[in-house]
């Protein structure tokens, strides 16, 4: 029990000594590694050990608690920071979108209002108007032929018509010319005879 009693006195005026001593002298020793990882390993390595127990420079802890604050408040304002930042970004992207989902419908619009074409009032795709008016143009163009066609074969008949009205009418003609050098002859004769019997009746 005595023992107990006196290992406890030492250990706590050890503590006392140890707690005095760090108060009272200033840490002369510099860490190089500013990392919290470094200022932790930085005070382990500098703290002394007891019994198992490691004796902590309360100027070190103290300064290593600061870090790990100051690295909290950096980490946090970093953290607020970033999520304004995708705070903004997520709205620039949701008017984006808006803005992209007006072009589109803007485009979708534009490209119905060049595919479409309004004859007579009735709207056609062009795809659909292209193919009536070449079937038009088709049909046209068919038609024309056949009036070509029959066009050149009616006058190729009223050639071939006039060519017989002209025939008969010389032939006509001709026998008109006949007949009238006939009636003359006949008329010659008529006079001679009347000639004759007047000189026949005068004697």
């Amino acid at each position: 029990m005595q023992k107990i009693k006196h290992t406890l006195l030492f250990l706590g005026a050890m503590l006392f000594l140890n707690v005095a001593f760090g108060q009272v002298l200033p840490d002369t020793s510099k860490n190089t590694d500013p990392s919290l990882n470094g200022q932790y390993e930085f005070m382990l390595k500098k703290s002394k050990s007891l019994y198992g127990a490691k004796l902590i420079n309360p100027s070190r802890l103290t300064s290593l608690w600061k870090s790990v604050n100051d690295t909290l408040r950096k980490e946090r304002k970093q953290l607020q920071d970033a999520r304004k930042e995708i705070k903004a970004q997520s709205d620039n992207i949701s008017s984006l979108k808006g803005e992209v989902s007006g072009k589109e419908s803007s485009l979708a619009n534009a490209t119905a209002s060049v595919n479409e074409i309004k004859f007579l009032g009735i709207s056609f795709e062009k795809g659909t108007y292209n193919t009536i008016v070449w079937a038009i143009i088709l049909v046209l163009g068919a038609a024309l032929a056949i009036v070509i066609f029959q066009s050149g074969k009616y006058r190729r008949e009223a050639t071939y018509r006039t060519q017989l009205y002209q025939e008969v009418a010389d032939e006509f003609q001709a026998h008109k010319v006949k007949a009238k050098d006939k009636e003359m002859k006949l008329a010659r004769e008529l006079q001679d005879e009347r000639n004759k019997w007047d000189d026949a009746r005068g004697r």
